[in-house]
């Protein structure tokens, strides 16, 4: 386009008309692309702390229901007060032979607290009796931070 100024007619700087993106505002989209690049990344860490977390209670509700049936199973071992690891001396004997229910009730609690440390960080658990009902508590570390602040509480009848 030209102008007319007087007698003279002028053409427009070619310089001063702009065309396209300027280096600010691509700078700008880069910023904002970037932040939501982030907000994705912190979404997708959170969902996965959330499925790992799912993970452990369906792990603890696995092993509730695992000291349940064998709690069931052998009705003359004295299952109330049931904690810790202990010892794993009686596992050998029910193994390759059989065992009384006292042997059985202590192989039953090495294996499932062995079970319970293996599949969950930090995991314990301890069955407690208050006639007629069982109660089975199943603590671990969810968040890892070295304190047992989750848990997960069965109660049923033999």
């Amino acid at each position: 386009m030209q102008v007319a100024q007087g007698s003279q007619t002028v053409a427009p700087n070619r310089a001063s008309v702009s065309k396209g993106f300027t280096l600010l505002e691509v700078l700008i989209a880069l910023v904002i692309f970037s932040f939501g690049l982030l907000a994705l990344a912190a979404l997708m860490a959170k969902g996965l702390q959330f499925n790992t977390s799912a993970l452990h209670r369906s792990y603890a509700s696995s092993q509730a229901y695992d000291i349940a049936d064998r709690v069931r199973a052998n009705r003359d071992g004295d299952y109330a007060n049931l904690s810790g690891i202990g010892s794993d001396q009686s596992a050998s004997t029910c193994l390759t032979s059989g065992c009384d229910a006292t042997a059985m009730r202590d192989f039953d609690r090495w294996q499932w607290n062995t079970t319970n440390a293996a599949v969950l960080p930090d995991g314990s658990g301890s069955v407690t009796f208050v006639s007629p009902i069982y109660t089975v508590t199943i603590t671990w570390d969810d968040d890892r931070d070295g304190a047992a602040d989750d848990s997960f509480v069965f109660e049923f009848r033999p």
